[in-house]
């Protein structure tokens, strides 16, 4: 009993991904530069979904390849980055990209490294005051 459990709890991530073949342009650069370059610029810019640190340029999940595809097919087909930036924004909401929009639910996102300084800022200035006094 022991064996089989140990058995399934390796095995469970050699499930994770399917045994279909990589889509066309998953892991195939385009045959135009300037719009390698493009895709490229953007894929740099989006989230692995399943990864959550690294971009899907960067990542070898089975759903990045599939991501990295769409992106090139998308462009191939004339397509800007911005709007296939937005079609992946709304298909699976802000947090697919690196850059979230400023807008009230994202504000303190926004301002939580300066108020952080300020306070630091704030407390080394109390800090260094006591010494002198």
């Amino acid at each position: 009993m022991l064996l089989l459990t140990a058995a399934l709890t390796c095995a469970a991530p050699a499930a994770a991904d399917s045994l279909l073949p990589p889509a066309e342009y998953a892991y195939t650069q385009l045959p135009n530069p300037e719009q390698e370059a493009e895709a490229l610029a953007l894929m740099e810019t989006l989230r692995c979904l399943v990864c959550q640190g690294q971009s899907i340029a960067d990542s070898d999940a089975e759903m990045a390849g599939d991501m990295r595809a769409l992106v090139r097919q998308r462009i191939a087909a004339g397509e800007k980055p911005e709007a296939i930036r937005a079609w992946l924004i709304e298909r699976y909401g802000n947090w697919v990209s690196y850059a979230p929009p400023v807008e009230p639910l994202t504000w303190p996102l926004w301002a939580a490294p300066i108020l952080l300084l300020a306070a630091g800022g704030w407390l080394a200035r109390n800090r260094f005051r006591r010494r002198k006094g």
